[in-house]
């Protein structure tokens, strides 16, 4: 996995692990978002098994998946309010980071 900080406070990450959350949440993460469909990967993480393991270490979780049909106004709209809601820093993951990251720039997210 790698993670690419964007700003002092977004950062984005190719797929996650539920048992990689605490770890997250030891360097300060109190949000994460998931910008990665259920399904998308076989053996990938549901957004359900992250939400728990987010539940478990206090972190704030937020599923807003991106597929092939690309970014919406709505999507956009949740990631920032995401962010600017968040009691931290913030980690946001898909398959590579990539549509992570187009979020956070449309977003004009700090």
């Amino acid at each position: 996995m790698s993670i690419y900080q964007l700003s002092d406070t977004v950062s984005v990450a190719s797929q996650i692990r539920p048992d990689d959350v605490a770890s997250f949440a030891d360097m300060g993460y109190t949000t994460i978002i998931c910008n990665r469909p259920d399904g998308e990967d076989f053996g990938q993480p549901t957004a359900d098994e992250m939400s728990a393991a987010c539940a478990a270490s206090d972190v704030a979780f937020h599923h807003i998946p991106v597929d092939r049909s690309g970014l919406t106004k709505e999507m956009v709209e949740n990631f920032g309010n995401a962010v600017t809601q968040s009691k931290g820093k913030v980690l946001a993951y898909c398959r590579s980071g990539q549509r992570s990251s187009m979020l956070w720039q449309a977003s004009g997210s700090p």
